[in-house]
Formats: structure tokens, C-alpha cells, sequence
């Protein structure tokens, strides 16, 4: 089949400027073949190169002592003692989500989950956090149950648990929804794969299922804009088989037992092309391939739909040979393909051979380390207005707007769909603020949560930075865990305005400080550019997922809220309503500044729960909806009513960081006082919990009646 000729439109087509063509030319010194424009258009899009993002990205921290492997590697890596370590990561998989909601969200899943087992880790938790447009918007009702159900659909198959999440609703997110998925997984410090290649002459396998055309150009789709060409794009969008991925893992897992592995990457976006010039670049070796023995499900594939599908279910290693034996027999008893289909070479080369003929022969080096590097031009964000007086409201009647609202009302219609408790390790299930997962035969136990704000980073991207890493923070602390370390998943609109790109400068700032000073580095993560359609842009959304470790799972802080027991507020309240929930749901307004984030409090006040749990019966952390929505929340879980002292809008809707509210009995809520004294921490008694009502100051409501508004608002008004 003849290939078409390199045309100004072709180029364009594969998202490369006219500049970057010229770079082309001037590296290979000729006019690229066509499967040479498509590799070198998957390899350098934003989602593959980071080109925008990565002169900002070298600033987050990434060490720490617990740090064995940060970003780089298809996931990181933090040491948790016993000779173990977590493996985790959060990526998007927006674009296709949107266009096709149940692949794209499932095949999101698998795609974290193989970055996971891929560094010879099993999976043991899976989160996702998920944005989409306005309720009565006429996509989102599909949406939100197509992507619910392919998340659900993949995990239940493949058997991990999914443990925690977020999910919001906001017209910015119209045009393009958000889906953020995360995997954590186990394994031994000593048997962790990486995916640098090493010798000469050394096999190059493809492992898994066979390549068909779904996919192909997925890499490069997800790094433009949408417009009303949005239903052409669905056969980028790939398909995914959870069975055969969960074959996959076991038959990785168990191949890594043999030794006949020196390095091995999954195959995710850009397919074959990534993953061997990942691993040849980082080995500084070249790769030589032959399309003739990829297993195909297809028949006439071209060399050019080879080298960029993104089929799902596939890893490429590179074998020590003398197990070629050993390691085909471990494939073929899980009747999965195991194919040689090139080798490592000395030369600096990327060479693909396709009947007999040479397609394309590239400097490998230079297609994964020369990408272009831009520092786009941004604006910092202005100052945010002063807030405008906000009316006094009655209490009960504000509470009842958030619970009625499908962002801050209970979320089981999405988590009862999920398996929570596959494996049987699962500890505190979602709902209930950060997951818990046991750490298969020893006492510790593994917290994730998952956090981000997106109208505090529009108004104020540095602050909205710093509150997302802190209330991951506070949500890991809420349930005794110590925080371990972060991944991100920053999703931003077009970094070719200087608007947007300087959201994403001020984010990163934030989130650089937030993670240097409570002592949770970043070790992987993703970056999402281009969420727009037709010109409108998402909020900015730098999701935050966080590992916290507890030595002993029995020293998880419950959520045992009985009556009688004192209402505790840990940390300083001067009642901040700026962009809060109260200001969007009840008065329809997004307007004044993100709270202020003072790291040093959130420091001082997070050692403080962790050193004082035996205290503790129920915690959990102040963001959104302030202190009236977490007393309802803590007495709602327990069916206990609650009454609040402080009646004003702004102490009880105020959304001030560095917040924790504690249930406990009368001599425990002494000793916490005493503690505090000494902590030089802020402590208030701000009522107790009792009865079967809700009373805020003098009005009330009966908590039976808040408790069915809450429980059936969000399958209402979008299910």
C-alpha cells in the first residue's frame, strides 16, 4: 500500500506546527515517510512530551527519604518498611471519556492499572475523581452513567477494589468532562521492574493481546481541543477487555518470578511507538523492529497503524534470551501472545521493518529527548475582587441547599456500583473520607484520598494549588494515617493562552510549596492539556491524589460518633466565604478569593490528630460546606442527631483551612483540650452530638428528613 504524500494539511492533521516540522527536517535531513510523521507525532504531543509543562513540572519536589522511585518510571515508588513499598499513580483519560464514556473510562482504568503491575507491583486500591457538566445539561445524565459504569465495569472484572474518589458537577465542565483514574499497588523493594533496556542483542517481546486499529492516534487526539468534528474522533477512542488484563497481570507478575526480564513498559498512549523508544532512550540503546511478527487482530494493518495503535492489554519487554523458553511457556498457559518482534541495537536508531521494507528509520534518542520544550508565555492570574456582603441565612435552610445539591450530596449511587471489598482487605470503604486498605499479612494499612477544589485555583491558582495537596493532607490525617507522598493529575485548559498557562504556573507553585512543607513529594503523575470545546476552557483542576501509611490498623481513627458525645473544632475559624460552596449553591455566586492555606497550621494541627488519636472517636477535616456540612456529615454516618452552638453563616459556612472536627466523650474532649494548650493548636467546643434532630443555634430540622435529602438528591437529579 502506497503511503500518502507529506502535505502542510497532513502535518497539520498530526497536530505538529510549522515550526516543529521544520525541526523534523533538520534532525533526519529528508522528508519523513508517513509512518515517520505518525511516529513522531505521537512522540512529541503535549500528552506524551510534556512540551508546555515540563519547565514547571522540574520545580515540584520529588525526594524524601521514603522516596524509592519519583516521576519518570511508569509509576512511583514509596517505601512503607518490611522490605514493601506502595507503587501508585493518577492519570486522565478525558478526551476519550467524553467522546465515548464507557471505553474511555474503562480502558482509563486499565491503563493505570497496568502502570502499576508493570513495576511487578499488585494492585490493591483504585480511586478516580470525575467532573462533569451541569445536571440538566443533555449530555451529562449519559456521561455520568456511561463513565460510572465502565470504571465499575473494568475494576469488578479485574478484581481490585475501589476504595475512594471525588465527583463534581459544573457548567465548565460542559463541553468536557474530567475523568482522573489512580491505581496504588504492593510490592517488594527487591522486585521492582523498571523500564530501561540494557545489552545489546537482546529480544524485544510484545506480550498481551493482539494490536487492532483502535487507538490509533489517541496520544495525539488528546492534546487538542474539541469542536463540532467531536464524532470523528471515536475511533481513537480504544476498547478494553478487563479478563484479558487481568491474564495479563497474573502472567507479568509471574514471568518476573523466572529472571527473564530486563525491562519491560507498558503500552499505553502511543502504543509501540512509546514503549519501545522509552525503553531504548532510558537504556541509551536503539531498537529495531519487526512489524511482521506483532500479533494482529486485523488484517492489511499498515506499518503506520501498527506503530500508533493504542489496543489495550499489551506490554513490550526486553528477555534475557537464554529464557526465551521459560517465558513463552508462562504466556502460553495464559493463552496470551508472546511474540519476538525485534531486538536492542547499539546505534542510536529507531528502525521498523514491514514486508520486507524499511518504513521508518529514526534517531531514538532524538525523538524522546529532543521534543520541542516550550516556555509558553503566561499572565498570573489577577487578584480576586473583595467578596460583596453575603446575607445572614438561616442555618438549617442553607445545610439543606448543599445536601439537595448533587456536589456535596452522598455519592453511593456511584460507589455501590464499584467493588469496594474484592480481596477482602478493603478497611473503610468510600463515603466514609479516605479509603483504607490492609496490607496483606502484617498489621499496617495503606489511606488514599483524592482532592482538589477548582473554583479556589480559578480565582486564586496559587492558593487553589496549596489547598488541594492540603486537604489531602487533612483527609489521610482525618483517619489516622500518616501522609506518605502525592501523584497529580494537572488538568487545564488550552496552555496556548497565557490566561490558562499561567493558571497552571500559579497551580504548580502552589502545589510545589503545599508538598515541601507538609512532607509529601510528588512521585508520578500525569498532565492534561487542551480541555476546551469550542474555545471555552475547564476550571483548572490539578487533581491530588495522596498515600498515608498507618503502622497498626488499629490505629485508624473510626467514625464512632455516639450520643452524648462533644463536638471538638480543631484550628482557627474566621468564617472565609470567598468562592465557598455556600456562596455557589445558595446564592448562585462564584466570586471573592480562595481561603488563604497557612502550611504551618495544617502541619502543626495534622501532628496534633495523629499524636492525640486514642482521643479521637470519629474526625474528619473542614473543606467544602464548612462546619455545618461536616457535623451533619459525622452525625448522618452514626444516625445521631447534633446540635451546633454558633448560628452565624459565616462561622458555620466559612470554608477556612487547616480544619478538623472531632467527636469524643467528655474526659477525652479534656484531655484534647490540655493537649491542645500544649501544642499551642486552636481547640473549640462547638456543641454535641445528640437527639434525632439537626439544631443550629434555634432552628432545627429532624435528621431523619435532611438524612433522605442527602441520600437521594444526586441519583435524582442525574441517574
Amino acid at each position: 500500500m502506497q503511503e500518502p504524500a507529506i502535505t502542510p494539511e497532513l502535518i497539520q492533521s498530526h497536530g505538529l506546527s510549522p515550526d516543529e516540522y521544520e525541526r523534523i527536517l533538520e534532525i533526519i535531513g529528508r522528508t519523513p515517510s508517513f509512518t515517520e510523521l505518525g511516529i513522531f507525532s505521537a512522540m512529541w504531543n503535549e500528552h506524551c512530551s510534556y512540551k508546555s509543562s515540563k519547565k514547571w513540572l522540574r520545580t515540584l519536589p520529588t525526594d524524601g527519604p521514603q522516596v524509592i522511585c519519583g516521576p519518570g518510571e511508569n509509576a512511583g515508588i514509596v517505601d512503607i518498611g518490611d522490605g514493601q513499598a506502595v507503587v501508585f499513580k493518577m492519570e486522565s483519560h478525558n478526551h476519550p471519556s467524553y467522546i465515548e464514556p464507557y471505553q474511555g473510562a474503562a480502558t482509563g482504568v486499565g491503563g493505570i492499572l497496568r502502570d502499576v503491575f508493570t513495576m511487578g507491583a499488585r494492585p490493591i486500591a483504585a480511586m478516580n475523581s470525575l467532573s462533569f457538566g451541569e445536571p440538566d445539561h443533555p449530555k451529562t445524565r449519559r456521561l455520568v452513567n456511561g463513565v460510572v459504569e465502565g470504571i465499575g465495569g473494568y475494576g469488578n472484572c479485574f478484581g481490585v477494589p475501589t476504595v475512594g474518589g471525588e465527583v463534581r458537577f459544573h457548567p465548565a465542565y460542559n463541553g468536557n468532562c474530567l475523568v482522573n483514574a489512580f491505581a496504588a499497588g504492593l510490592a517488594q523493594t527487591d522486585g521492582i521492574f523498571y523500564s530501561a533496556a540494557s545489552g545489546v542483542g537482546m529480544p524485544v517481546v510484545y506480550l498481551g493481546a493482539k494490536t487492532g486499529r483502535d487507538g490509533v492516534g489517541g496520544a495525539t487526539m488528546a492534546s487538542a481541543e474539541f469542536d463540532d468534528t467531536i464524532e470523528e474522533k471515536r475511533p481513537t477512542v480504544q476498547v478494553g477487555d478487563p479478563f484479558t488484563e487481568k491474564r495479563l497481570m497474573e502472567a507479568t507478575l509471574e514471568l518476573m518470578q523466572t529472571g527473564a526480564v530486563i525491562s519491560i513498559q507498558d503500552m499505553g498512549a502511543a502504543g509501540l511507538t512509546c514503549s519501545a523508544v522509552e525503553m531504548g532512550d532510558k537504556g541509551g540503546l536503539g531498537v529495531r523492529l519487526n512489524l511482521n511478527a506483532v500479533p494482529q487482530r486485523e488484517p492489511n494493518m499498515t506499518a503506520y497503524e501498527m506503530m500508533l495503535s493504542e489496543s489495550q492489554e499489551r506490554m513490550l519487554m526486553v528477555l534475557r534470551p537464554e529464557k526465551e523458553a521459560e517465558a513463552r511457556a508462562v504466556f502460553e498457559k495464559w493463552d496470551l501472545d508472546f511474540a519476538i518482534v525485534g531486538e536492542t541495537i547499539a546505534e542510536d536508531r529507531f528502525v521498523i521493518e514491514h514486508n520486507g521494507q524499511i518504513m521508518a528509520d529514526l534517531p531514538l534518542a532524538t525523538l524522546s529527548g529532543s521534543a520541542p520544550e516550550y516556555d509558553r508565555p503566561w499572565e498570573p492570574t489577577p487578584p480576586a475582587e473583595p467578596l460583596a456582603e453575603v446575607p445572614q441565612i438561616d442555618p438549617v435552610d442553607g445545610l439543606r441547599a448543599l445536601l439537595a445539591s448533587p456536589n456535596y450530596a452522598a455519592k453511593q449511587w456511584v460507589y455501590e456500583q464499584y467493588d469496594t471489598m474484592v480481596m477482602a482487605d478493603t478497611a473503610r470503604t468510600p463515603g466514609l473520607g479516605s479509603g483504607i486498605v490492609r496490607v496483606h499479612g502484617t498489621d499496617k494499612a495503606l489511606a488514599f484520598t483524592s482532592d482538589v477544589t477548582p473554583r479556589y485555583v480559578r480565582a486564586n491558582p496559587v492558593e487553589g494549588g496549596k489547598q488541594a495537596v492540603a486537604e489531602a493532607y487533612r483527609n489521610l490525617t482525618a483517619v489516622g494515617a500518616r501522609p506518605l507522598a502525592s501523584t497529580d493529575n494537572l488538568n487545564f485548559g488550552n496552555p496556548e493562552k497565557p490566561e490558562i498557562m499561567g493558571q497552571f504556573v500559579g497551580a504548580i507553585q502552589g502545589i510545589g510549596e503545599a508538598c515541601s512543607v507538609l512532607d509529601m513529594p510528588i512521585v508520578s503523575g500525569n498532565v492534561s492539556l487542551y480541555n476546551e470545546t469550542d474555545g471555552t476552557g475547564i476550571l483548572p483542576t490539578p487533581t491530588i491524589g495522596a498515600v498515608g501509611l498507618l503502622d497498626h490498623v488499629d490505629d485508624m481513627i473510626g467514625d464512632e460518633v455516639r450520643e452524648g458525645h462533644v463536638a471538638l473544632l480543631i484550628g482557627e475559624t474566621e468564617g472565609h466565604l470567598g468562592q465557598s460552596a455556600l456562596l455557589a449553591e445558595v446564592f448562585n455566586r462564584e466570586e471573592g478569593d480562595a481561603p488563604a492555606v497557612d502550611l504551618d497550621a495544617e502541619k502543626r494541627n495534622g501532628a496534633f490528630i495523629r499524636a492525640n488519636r486514642e482521643f479521637i472517636k470519629a474526625c474528619t477535616d473542614l473543606s467544602d460546606g464548612g462546619l455545618a456540612l461536616a457535623a451533619f456529615e459525622l452525625a448522618e454516618r452514626a444516625g445521631v442527631g447534633v446540635q451546633l452552638d454558633e448560628a452565624t453563616t459565616s462561622f458555620l459556612f466559612g470554608e477556612d483551612q487547616a480544619r478538623y472536627l472531632v467527636a469524643c466523650n467528655f474526659d477525652q474532649a479534656e484531655a484534647l483540650m490540655i493537649a491542645a494548650g500544649q501544642a499551642g493548636v486552636t481547640i473549640t467546643s462547638v456543641g454535641r452530638f445528640t437527639g434525632d434532630a439537626v439544631w443550629i443555634g434555634n432552628a432545627s430540622a429532624p435528621l431523619a428528613e435532611l438524612s433522605r435529602l442527602y441520600r437521594s438528591a444526586f441519583a435524582e437529579q442525574v441517574v
